[in-house]
């Protein structure tokens, strides 16, 4: 059995994202002041995806506790993490705003790590997709 096709591996990169969600949004809010002067961010938008953020990482969180897991869930996160991506590939080439290298550096890394997430999300939906349609079949 592959690695994707473990009945744990949906589950914990849906762990992964909401950690990795927590602690950006917790970041963005608690030095959301000291990171807007330093990325050149408006201190509006590093709070309010500080927020977004936050309650993104309970819903994650609450998908990776499901079992069996949501596939279509799932399915839709990574469709809202690749939508993610793009909004950041916007904000830095397309907003105007005047981006420090750590304003740079700072939403592209938070593009680079959704686009690994939703990788992974779709490569675990693709490995497990039979598995699904199997346990309904073998239940009746």
């Amino acid at each position: 059995m592959s690695i994707l096709a473990s009945s744990r591996f949906l589950p914990r990169v849906m762990w992964a994202d909401a950690a990795s969600c927590a602690a950006s949004g917790m970041l963005q809010l608690l030095a959301a002041r000291p990171m807007a002067a330093l990325t050149g961010l408006p201190l509006s938008l590093l709070t309010g995806t500080g927020v977004f953020l936050l309650v993104y990482a309970l819903l994650a969180g609450w998908i990776a506790r499901r079992q069996p897991v949501p596939r279509t869930l799932i399915g839709l996160i990574a469709i809202g993490n690749l939508g993610w991506a793009l909004a950041c590939a916007l904000l830095i080439f397309g907003s105007g705003l005047a981006l420090s290298g750590w304003g740079v550096a700072w939403v592209a890394a938070q593009a680079l790590v959704v686009i690994v997430l939703a990788d992974l999300q779709w490569l675990g939906l693709r490995a497990t997709r039979g598995s699904t349609h199997q346990s309904l079949q073998a239940a009746v």
